[in-house]
């Protein structure tokens, strides 16, 4: 069983017990997130784990795998090749965000209007952080930090900083904890997981 997979079943035990119903089964309110879960049988690739019950629609699901994805106005491959067993896991991430019916607990409201949610400390094992960092590490970046620092016009991404040297993901930091650009700022907490056993 693939580790994205293991953690959702880790996520689906541990939840109601620590959240309790009402931080279960929502979606964020924020775009382009469904208002309440539902099945869609035809999520595409990465999302497939959520098509009984999704808070993303199949559009998202296609959208968030394309080179230059629409969901974000946002290129995974801003500078140069992404090696296809990287660019999964963050894929996964994305479908993770966008999809996922049980991210209550970590849903953080963004706009004091209540019109914009975000997910903080959303748990990522170790063990996963160390297969994303060593599947990424020959991958290019130009920036660790993705959040910020790009050039912008009308909403869409136009370039990457030229201050920035092209450098592969591994050379930037040497903790696996942090050549994951930057997954803390995008919702994700780093922590200790139950050791896997061998069969699992």
């Amino acid at each position: 069983m693939g580790w994205w997979r293991q953690l959702l079943l880790g996520l689906w035990a541990v939840l109601p017990t620590w959240a309790g119903p009402e931080l279960l089964n929502i979606c964020m309110n924020a775009k382009p997130h469904k208002p309440e879960p539902s099945p869609e049988d035809k999520l595409y690739e990465e999302c497939i784990p959520w098509k009984h019950n999704a808070c993303c629609t199949a559009d998202t699901s296609w959208e968030a795998h394309l080179d230059v994805a629409l969901l974000y106005n946002f290129s995974l491959v801003h500078c140069g090749l992404m090696m296809p067993g990287c660019q999964k896991h963050f894929l996964q991430a994305i479908c993770f965000y966008e999809c996922s019916p049980n991210l209550g607990p970590w849903i953080q409201q963004t706009d004091p209007h209540g019109q914009a949610e975000r997910i903080l400390d959303a748990p990522l094992c170790q063990e996963d952080c160390e297969e994303w960092w060593a599947d990424c590490r020959t991958s290019y970046t130009c920036k660790s930090n993705w959040l910020g620092g790009w050039t912008w016009s009308r909403g869409e991404w136009l370039d990457t900083p030229t201050q920035n040297l092209l450098e592969p993901a591994a050379s930037q930091h040497t903790q696996c904890l942090l050549t994951t650009f930057a997954l803390r700022k995008r919702g994700f907490e780093f922590g200790c997981c139950p050791v896997r056993k061998a069969n699992q």
